[in-house]
């Protein structure tokens, strides 16, 4: 098991968990509750909101933004600005969570739609 490392100008919220053979690159900061499995590497000037959880053996690259909540399962490019679960970039997660809430009265049209399809297809078969 090798060394942690916290490089200088980090900012640790309360409540982190920074695992084993981590490396926290220069001048990132952490909100509260974040939780960074191990051997994994981040950049500088990252920042990382509140509950984020980032699996291990990955590599975040410099100047990344993770928004609350974000769920890291795989390596991020420097500069990347993510949120969600798994990561997306903020146009997709915010059309995303527009269209979320439209989604159960969606799904009852989409069903009434294709009973009418249905219906229609015996009319035209007969």
């Amino acid at each position: 098991m090798g060394a942690t490392v916290i490089h200088d100008g980090v900012k640790i919220d309360n409540l982190v968990q920074i695992a084993h053979n981590d490396e926290i690159g220069s001048h990132t900061v952490m909100a509260a509750q974040v939780g960074i499995a191990g051997s994994t590497k981040t950049g500088k000037w990252c920042m990382f909101g509140g509950q984020v959880g980032i699996a291990g053996h990955l590599k975040i690259g410099d100047k990344v933004s993770l928004g609350a909540q974000s769920g890291v399962p795989r390596n991020i490019k420097s500069g990347s600005e993510l949120i969600g679960t798994p990561p997306m970039d903020l146009k997709t997660y915010f059309k995303a969570s527009v269209v979320s809430r439209s989604l159960p009265d969606m799904y009852i049209d989409l069903n009434n739609l294709r009973k009418e399809v249905e219906e229609l297809k015996q009319l035209l078969n007969k």
